[in-house]
């Protein structure tokens, strides 16, 4: 099982979300910005690593929102959703196709990855 950390940012009343580029796999697909825990770190720790290495920005890593587990054909993730705010830095598109900040309500208009499914109905029952 592979540990992912992902971060759930809030700008008002909208979140962030990105897009995966292209050429990897769920390309295209929307997710939340975030990314593999690696050996010796913490989970907040890869999360702060992730966030600088994808959008450039420092991350302050609040409470855990929610956590799935969902197994796809080529890996099954754990994957927990922190609740984090912008530090340090605005965000750049440095590994993804595009990033936008959407309300809960608009969920539906986007394609995500499997393993958010069960995360984005959460939040839209939590912030409906």
């Amino acid at each position: 099982m592979t540990e992912v950390v992902a971060a759930l940012i809030w700008q008002g009343g909208q979140f962030m979300i990105c897009q995966r580029p292209q050429h990897k796999a769920r390309g295209l697909l929307w997710e939340f910005v975030g990314g593999k825990v690696e050996s010796g770190e913490s989970k907040e720790e890869a999360l702060i690593r992730e966030c600088r290495e994808e959008l450039g920005v420092t991350v302050a890593v609040g409470d855990v929102f929610t956590d799935v587990v969902h197994r796809y054909p080529d890996l099954t993730v754990h994957l927990t959703l922190f609740h984090a705010a912008i530090a340090q830095g605005n965000p750049q598109k440095l590994e993804h196709n595009d990033i936008r900040w959407i309300t809960p309500s608009e969920i539906p208009q986007y394609a995500f990855c499997p393993a958010d499914e069960e995360i984005l109905a959460n939040i839209q029952e939590a912030y409906a």
